[in-house]
């Protein structure tokens, strides 16, 4: 299997919009796209599964990109049980061996962090790693960011999982001067692992694509 695993270093840090333009970036290339669990799903479905199959302009169902679909926004763990469920981690195999027939390149994202539960005994981290697939890092450019981004950093290194590269996200915004100073010193730390930024963007408007280095992201992938 080719591809890439989005993941984050927090929730909300902006990983759909980061695995969405991948996705876009990657059309003339076949790509398909996943959302293994998504939690917080409501009456319209599951919006972050949506969004993927969009960008990349799959035919693929929304039970395939998105197995696994839970109501309570929460840790997938959490959300099953709240549901009397546990996560299936088999359909989500399932899904992806499909997935993975019919498209060359699959963009993966992730629920939450990397150490987040994707079922008991079982986090996201070993998700990227049974899929066997290079790790991009979302980070957030607000303070907090050094210490997320290394955290999440040390535990790819520990679990010896592949690194494609971190990518700054501005979803909560233009920085503040102090935040602005203290992303400059997590730019200066990542050196070649920093692959992209994404700016703050406007409600529906996407990030332009030469915010990321697909070249660095994807190794020779494809």
């Amino acid at each position: 299997m080719k591809g890439l695993f989005v993941t984050g270093t927090d929730t909300g840090v902006g990983k759909t919009v980061v695995a969405c333009a991948l996705a876009r970036a990657l059309r003339g290339h076949g790509v398909g796209v996943m959302k293994p669990i998504e939690t917080g799903v409501g009456p319209d479905g599951p919006l972050d599964a949506q969004a993927l199959r969009e960008a990349a302009g799959a035919g693929d169902s929304l039970e395939e990109i998105c197995p696994q679909q839970f109501a309570l926004p929460a840790a997938p763990t959490v959300a099953a049980a709240a549901e009397g469920r546990t996560v299936d981690l088999g359909s989500v195999r399932r899904a992806a061996e499909i997935l993975a027939e019919r498209h060359p390149f699959l963009v993966v994202e992730g629920a939450g962090g990397l150490l987040v539960p994707a079922a008991e005994g079982f986090s996201m981290a070993d998700l990227a790693s049974d899929l066997g697939l290079p790790v991009v890092v979302v980070a957030r450019g607000a303070l907090g960011t050094i210490n997320h981004t290394l955290l999440t950093l040390e535990a790819i290194s520990r679990r010896a999982l592949p690194l494609a590269g971190v990518v700054v996200s501005h979803a909560a915004g233009t920085l503040s001067d102090a935040d602005a100073r203290n992303l400059d010193a997590l730019r200066r730390a990542l050196g070649e692992r920093l692959v992209g930024e994404v700016p703050p963007l406007a409600p529906g408007e996407v990030p332009k694509p030469d915010g990321l280095d697909l070249g660095a992201l994807l190794g020779g992938e494809l």
